[in-house]
């Protein structure tokens, strides 16, 4: 190397590696004063978006978990109050079964309506009054909201709550009116043909197609059977409501209930004398809802497609004692009479039905000839009150359908729950894991970071050192020149 005043090449040598030197060792301090290996872009321009990226992930995972404990707490909220309104049922339907009861009077059964009425009055100030948030629950306000269980967009959960007042749940219904045949000629029937005399019928209930053959020309106990069976969500039910009277000693007539074109229960009416009494003990003695009031016989039984009385002697009628019914043809003291049973319909949820000919199988129902969805019988129309146990027992079968509509809800919040608490437990897992990749990318290892800034704080003072020693070769000239 040559001998150089103006240009001292080792001196611009040891500035330059003391500049790097110095250069590493303030990236090493920044790193380890700050505990992140990228603090510009200038340290890793692709790791700085990386990062960047799973820093909104991050963020937002925790932003979902928060959302889903809020999710958890408000589903939690609402089967609470839903708790409760069935605690409020059971005990509704604990005083229906009292006022069922025949040891109870007018008197009693109003005692007990007044319960049931404050009662109602109750679940109704339940569902209007719960709250999360500000946000009505259970009143028909929330309908369906999503919650944001996810760091992007559309990530989400969807939770249903309808209203549980006393007027929104019950039972939806669809009831048939019962036919009357009081001609002669006809009384014999054996009651097949009673619902409508359907000669050809297609039904579909909820989706579910009942076989034509079940339907056409069958009686109520028949049609209800096979859409039992058909498991639609419904219940079917064939109930016979009819009154016996004028009862007397000349009456030889045959009463007979009848199933599918047979004979089920038969009481031939000269064995009994005109005694009404000894007769309701046999109907009751054969599992049948007989009560006696003064000279006339209330006879209510279901699975049975009718009644008929057939006989050419004495004055008792059977009389229709189904609400909107056809009066008695043939007139009121028509030996032979008969009388079908009702088709019922039940079910918590609406009722889907389809088909041709549907009004003349439900034998005159509120419904068109094409099909319907049924009527609600609310919570809020109970009424166990009266002299009998008519409103009693219709209001058992509602207060079912009001507790399965509340247990459906609650299940549905149960499984929700559940649903958030996976969720969380999958979103906290996720977001160790991200967390954990970011640090690699983005957090300073000290190890490594504090050996860098040693060997560069080292590197630093030898090249100071060298450097004052590289600026004194020039001086070496002046020997030559002295």
């Amino acid at each position: 190397m040559a001998l150089s005043v103006i240009t001292n090449t080792a001196s611009l040598n040891a500035q330059r590696n003391l500049s790097k030197s110095s250069d590493g060792l303030a990236t090493s301090m920044q790193r380890l004063s700050s505990g992140m290996r990228i603090n510009s872009a200038k340290d890793d321009a692709a790791g700085l978006q990386i990062a960047n990226r799973l820093t909104s992930q991050i963020n937002g995972l925790g932003v979902a978990q928060r959302n889903a404990n809020d999710g958890i707490s408000m589903a939690q909220t609402a089967e609470g109050a839903m708790q409760e309104s069935s605690s409020i049922l059971q005990r509704m339907r604990d005083l229906a079964l009292q006022s069922a009861n025949g040891s109870n009077g007018a008197d009693e059964r109003e005692a007990l309506q007044k319960e049931v009425s404050d009662l109602q009055q109750e679940l109704t100030r339940i569902a209007e009054t719960t709250q999360f948030g500000g946000t009505q629950l259970l009143n028909g306000d929330f309908g369906t909201k999503q919650f944001q269980v996810g760091a992007n967009a559309n990530e989400t959960i969807n939770v249903s709550l309808s209203d549980i007042s006393a007027d929104a749940i019950g039972a939806y219904e669809v009831e048939g009116i019962a036919t009357v045949i009081g001609v002669a000629a006809t009384a014999t029937t054996d009651l097949a043909t009673t619902l409508g005399n359907v000669d050809t019928a297609s039904l579909n209930i909820n989706g579910t197609a009942i076989a034509d053959a079940s339907v056409t020309d069958k009686g109520a106990a028949d049609i209800a059977d096979a859409i039992n069976a058909a498991a639609t969500g419904v219940t079917a039910t064939a109930k016979l409501d009819v009154t016996i009277d004028a009862l007397t000693s000349a009456d030889d007539s045959v009463i007979t209930l009848r199933k599918g074109g047979a004979a089920v229960d038969s009481y031939d009416l000269a064995t009994f004398g005109g005694d009404i009494d000894r007769l309701a003990e046999e109907l009751q003695a054969d599992g049948y809802d007989a009560v006696v009031d003064g000279t006339a016989l209330t006879l209510k039984a279901t699975d049975v497609d009718g009644i008929q009385m057939t006989g050419t002697a004495g004055t008792a009628t059977i009389a229709n004692n189904v609400t909107g019914g056809a009066a008695v043809a043939g007139g009121a003291t028509n030996n032979d009479i008969s009388v079908s049973s009702t088709l019922t319909l039940s079910s918590p949820d609406k009722i889907g039905i389809s088909g041709t000919d549907v009004d003349d199988i439900l034998a005159g129902a509120s419904i068109t000839a094409t099909g319907g969805t049924g009527t609600l019988t609310t919570v809020e129309t109970l009424d166990i009150s009266g002299t009998t146990s008519t409103g009693a027992q219709d209001a058992i079968e509602v207060i079912d359908a009001a507790l399965a509509q509340i247990d459906s809800q609650r299940a549905t919040l149960g499984a929700v729950q559940n649903r958030f608490s996976h969720t969380i437990s999958n979103l906290s897992n996720v977001s160790e894991n991200v967390s954990a990749s970011r640090s690699r990318i983005q957090d300073t290892d000290f190890a490594s970071e504090t050996a860098q800034m040693t060997k560069n704080q080292i590197l630093q003072q030898a090249g100071t050192s060298i450097l004052a020693q590289s600026n004194q070769l020039p001086q070496a000239a002046l020997s030559l020149i002295g």
